[in-house]
């Protein structure tokens, strides 16, 4: 689906967003679970409503209370399952920490004023995104009372296959004790699996003043490193992050956690850079357009407000889409490879966001005068997502070689790992 704005702001596009007069009907489907729908309700607003929520279920974003329980694995029931070669980010903290608030607003768009209702989490809970993501990770999120000291609790097989362990501490409580355990947690990690990417976030800060914000990030860095270096494991590093579901911080925190892992992040921001040099483009973000993650920037640094911006952007493309680019009967996808929208604020920048696979989105901030050469960026644009398809191909080959297809004739130009760089003949 294709859309096009002209507006003050995003938060002031009342009204002004009329249909576009040719409307793509023909969507692909994608698969998902077929979920039971109420009645009809008699009002216009709550059928509106109704609309936006197939849609969403549609692309990925609901899942159902009931499917949840289903899913939900005890902690006696941690045996390895067909996808555990996937990597895991694992979620732990203290009771009402705000993992599992975490998980729901980031993968699940669950509204942050509804994860008050969320009631705590008393088994470990295995959450594959895969299927509706780019993000291809397992996302385990532990009991809060979880004991590692527990002899039936086998946290060597969790650890092994970890890729990334956030640890989340609530700031607005006393967090003495959530060092303590964030000690224990990290040094018994660290001795199974050195590899694992360590994260703290320092959670629920929106309460804070921005003074009170830094000192307490401050405070719990210095502990936390003083703990480590007494007990010998100086070499272990924690990354910290301020975060908070009521605004995009959390965002751009599992966005950080998430290009750690990913192992084409420096080609990835070599073709942006390239992309964005030749096409007079200010700020280009590769979008996961489920969980809004960034799996890749330009090396210029993140303004904040501009990842504000291109994650609002994300919103509207989608809401609209789900009104205006579905079928009567409420089939079909919100994102697709039509998908294209141009928005033009009044301070003279453009906002431009195009489909690059299912599950990502290129988001761009220029100027209106850059803008003028749109044939300019949509020829780059072409040859940006050919080369980022070529990346991730060239991969899936080379892994499946790896794994027990040496001799057969299409591994034969396979060699040498791309660790840097970009494929030639790019632009």
């Amino acid at each position: 689906m294709s859309v096009q704005h002209s507006g003050d702001s995003l938060s002031g596009s009342r009204a002004n967003l009329h249909p576009p007069h040719h409307l793509h009907h023909h969507h692909h489907v994608p698969h998902h679970h077929n979920h039971h729908l109420p009645p009809a309700p008699h009002h216009h607003h709550h059928q509106l409503r109704k609309e936006e929520d197939l849609c969403k279920d549609g692309f990925g974003y609901g899942v159902d209370e009931e499917e949840e329980d289903e899913e939900a694995d005890s902690e006696e029931d941690i045996s390895p399952s067909p996808d555990s070669d996937k990597p895991r980010i694992l979620l732990l903290g203290l009771r009402r920490s705000g993992k599992s608030s975490i998980q729901k607003v980031v993968f699940h768009k669950m509204p942050p004023s509804e994860t008050l209702f969320l009631e705590s989490t008393n088994k470990i809970y295995k959450d594959d995104i895969s299927s509706s993501s780019f993000v291809n990770f397992q996302i385990w999120d532990f009991p809060g009372q979880v004991d590692f000291f527990d002899p039936t609790f086998d946290y060597e097989m969790i650890f092994r296959g970890t890729g990334a362990l956030i640890f989340v501490i609530d700031a607005q409580d006393d967090y003495m004790e959530a060092l303590g355990r964030l000690h224990l947690t990290v040094s018994r990690a660290y001795r199974v699996n050195p590899n694992i990417n360590f994260e703290v976030f320092v959670h629920k800060v929106d309460g804070l003043s921005d003074d009170h914000k830094i000192e307490t990030q401050r405070d719990i860095h210095q502990r936390a490193n003083d703990d480590l270096v007494d007990a010998g494991l100086d070499r272990l590093h924690l990354s910290f992050y301020l975060t908070s579901i009521y605004d995009h911080s959390i965002f751009e925190a599992f966005s950080k956690v998430v290009q750690k892992l990913i192992p084409q992040l420096p080609t990835l921001e070599n073709l942006l850079n390239i992309f964005i040099s030749n096409s007079g483009i200010e700020k280009a973000f590769l979008f996961d357009v489920l969980s809004k993650i960034y799996v890749a920037t330009d090396s210029s640094p993140v303004d904040m407000q501009s990842y504000e911006l291109c994650c609002d952007m994300i919103d509207v493309v989608i809401d609209i889409s789900c009104i205006y680019g579905l079928k009567e009967d409420g089939s079909g996808a919100a994102y697709d490879k039509d998908s294209l929208a141009i928005i033009k604020l009044n301070n003279t920048t453009v906002l431009y966001l195009k489909e690059v696979t299912k599950f990502l989105a290129l988001v761009c901030i220029l100027r209106e005068e850059s803008f003028e050469k749109k044939g300019l960026i949509d020829y780059n644009f072409h040859c940006l997502t050919k080369a980022i398809h070529e990346v991730f191909e060239l991969t899936v080959v080379r892994r499946n070689c790896l794994d027990d297809q040496l001799d057969s004739p299409s591994c034969s130009s396979v060699k040498a790992p791309l660790l840097n760089g970009t494929p030639r003949g790019l632009m």
